[in-house]
């Protein structure tokens, strides 16, 4: 292109590029001058700046359905679709080491529900399956006693019911007869012989009659069918079996006519006045229940009556091949309304108490019939079913006398988290934050567990969404379900002070009683020098250390007030060795602990002045009690940077004072 051209060429596209051209500089110049107005502080930065700010200081974002979505701006959570919210307000503000706060609308969306811990008495159930079984203790086999023919049979089908004493068959039997014979002939030879006969003669006729007695009695006579015999001497072939129990024809095992031999039973009868629940349990719940104890069942054949029974065997075995324990129930059956066979809906009734012992008010300072647990009186005497003497409830692990069964504190299963060996729960301490309280589980029942240690009475316990409350534990880096090792260590240090229910303070009389005393005035000393910041002085931690030793061997002060003085004189020993620091805690606190507890048990005859309970909460690890003369505060765990912290818990006055030997 020649040179001409080119020139025509740019002066054609320099009008047409003018206007971009000038809109880009105006731009950049533009952007340039609002950067240097925002330096100068000519415009502040907005809202926007300020999310921005926020998203460069790294702040974190999570779903308050989902703990574990984190991400480091906001936007919504990938599996709800929930708006994600600051950290901080799902909850990991630091209130403190073991709780967290849950935001109102997250407990809501959470369904973070409530209740409140109860002490009351408690009652566990076992729910079971058996079948009604007949008495094996009343039943009865009709056998005949010889050989012979059956000529009849008044019992004549099965489910006939017989009274104690009625004819049940007559049998014919030739050997019979001859014994009868044989009885009535010696009889006369007896009776015939005259003074002048052998006395040897005369014994052996005697022993020959005896026998021949106690012949027809193995055949199957009756006292009352041998007096017969005797008054008429007439023989008969024919023998009546009479029922001995009174009950019901539950087989018929014979007919008329036929020939038995001696020992072929004839019928069986059972007395259905009492009959048998017969279940199988695990033998973990066998362990929990016991002789006596009360059962409900419901019939299938009945439903909706109840019928009152009680455990009258264990099983002492397990089944080696079902693993289960036998149980059997009795049951009074006087209407005939339970038929054996039937199955029935078992419910094992278990008072229990805060330990998991059984109660059962019905059965303290009461008698029973070992064999028949439904005869129970408040006096001995014979078990009218069976004979036995009665025997105290006492003798199956219930009270001598009746006692309240005592009340057990606590929750819903569902409050309780449990992994392992770990067990914690989370109280909502105030409105919105819940605490981890590691718990000591008692009985786990169907719908409750028992709480032994680690929650009071009326504590609000988390019992739905406290997994979601665990996993923001978590998720703050504090103590949860997987690692309470710092909750239960934190539980451990006591914040409140030392508590007595029932102060009896013994009078100590003598010498005795004036060394008991010259103990608490050492003690007193090191306390005083411990508040002014001073190392314990070297006579007076000897001085308390001998005193120590020297009344724990003393058998005239009570068991309770030696094992106090056994811990003073364990911790005194090295007392002045120690620095300050360790002087305080390591051995003052125990020292402290024990002398308070003393000073509730003992005091010396000449005592004069009371003792004033002391606590501060403030003390690392708890447990800051110590005992003072004085009602003017001198805390000896923090000297003069904290002297006057704490209160005074309670005077321990010297009224009353009761007798050492009561």
């Amino acid at each position: 292109m020649s040179e001409h051209n080119k020139k025509f060429s740019i002066r054609r596209w320099l009008p047409k590029l003018a206007m971009p051209l000038s809109a880009l500089l105006v731009g950049v110049l533009l952007i340039v001058a609002v950067g240097i107005a925002q330096r100068i502080g000519w415009i502040s930065t907005g809202g926007g700046a300020a999310a921005a700010n926020s998203v460069a200081n790294d702040e974190v974002f999570t779903c308050a359905m989902h703990p574990q979505i984190r991400q480091p701006g906001p936007g919504r959570c990938p599996i709800c679709g929930m708006e994600l919210v600051p950290a901080a307000a799902a909850g990991d503000a630091d209130l403190d080491e073991l709780s967290i706060k849950i935001e109102p609308a997250q407990r809501r969306l959470a369904n973070i529900a409530t209740t409140e811990a109860k002490r009351e008495t408690v009652s566990a159930t076992i729910q079971t399956v058996g079948a009604i079984a007949i008495d094996e203790s009343r039943m009865a086999t009709i056998s005949s006693y010889i050989d012979g023919r059956l000529e009849r049979l008044f019992a004549d089908y099965t489910g006939v019911d017989v009274a104690k004493g009625d004819h049940l068959a007559v049998i014919y039997s030739p050997e019979l007869y001859s014994a009868q014979v044989e009885y009535v002939e010696t009889r006369k030879a007896v009776r015939q012989m005259n003074s002048a006969a052998l006395a040897s003669v005369r014994t052996a006729q005697e022993k020959l009659t005896l026998n021949s007695r106690r012949r027809l009695v193995e055949l199957g006579m009756t006292e009352e069918q041998i007096g017969e015999l005797e008054e008429s001497e007439a023989a008969k072939s024919r023998l009546t079996i009479y029922a001995p129990m009174g009950g019901t024809v539950i087989e018929k095992l014979a007919v008329e006519g036929k020939y038995v031999k001696a020992g072929e039973p004839i019928y069986r009868i059972a007395d259905l006045s009492t009959v048998w629940l017969m279940l199988e349990l695990y033998p973990e719940d066998a362990a929990r229940i016991r002789y006596g104890q009360r059962v409900t069942a419901e019939m299938q054949s009945l439903p909706g009556k109840e019928f009152d029974g009680r455990v009258a065997f264990i099983d002492p075995r397990v089944d080696a091949k079902k693993r289960t324990v036998g149980v059997r129930v009795e049951f009074l059956n006087n209407d005939g309304e339970l038929r054996p066979g039937d199955y029935a809906n078992a419910t094992i009734f278990l008072p229990i108490g805060q330990e998991g012992q059984v109660f059962d008010a019905g059965l303290a300072g009461r008698w029973i019939s070992p064999m028949h647990p439904q005869i129970i009186s408040d006096s001995p005497g014979p078990c009218p079913i069976c004979g036995m003497d009665l025997v105290p409830t006492s003798k199956y692990g219930y009270s001598d006398v009746p006692v309240e069964q005592p009340t057990s504190l606590y929750v819903p299963r569902s409050a309780v988290l449990m992994a392992g060996n770990s067990s914690v729960i989370y109280v909502e301490a105030e409105p919105g934050r819940f605490e981890i309280r590691p718990i000591v589980l008692g009985p786990i029942l169907r719908d409750k567990v028992i709480i032994l240690g680690g929650l009071k009475e009326g504590e609000q316990v988390a019992t739905a969404g406290n997994f979601l409350i665990d996993s923001q534990m978590q998720l703050a880096g504090k103590p949860s379900l997987i690692d309470p090792t710092r909750a239960i260590a934190a539980q451990r240090e006591r914040k409140l002070p030392l508590e007595f229910s029932d102060v009896r303070i013994a009078k100590i009389p003598g010498e005795l009683g004036a060394e008991v005393e010259l103990l608490f005035a050492a003690y007193f000393r090191i306390q005083q020098s411990l508040a002014a910041d001073e190392k314990p002085k070297e006579a007076d931690a000897t001085a308390l250390h001998q005193l120590a030793v020297t009344l724990g061997d003393e058998s005239q002060l009570p068991e309770a007030a030696r094992a106090q003085i056994a811990e003073i004189a364990k911790h005194s020993e090295h007392l002045h060795h120690l620095d300050i620091d360790k002087a305080r805690l390591e051995a003052f606190r125990p020292i402290s602990h024990a002398v308070v507890t003393l000073a509730t048990l003992v005091r010396g005859e000449e005592a004069s002045s009371s003792f004033h309970h002391m606590f501060c909460h403030m003390v690392k690890g708890g447990g800051g009690d110590w005992l003072q003369v004085s009602d003017e505060l001198r805390n000896p765990y923090w000297g003069a940077e904290m002297l006057t912290c704490g209160k005074q818990v309670t005077e321990l006055g010297l009224v009353p004072l009761e007798g050492a030997n009561e």
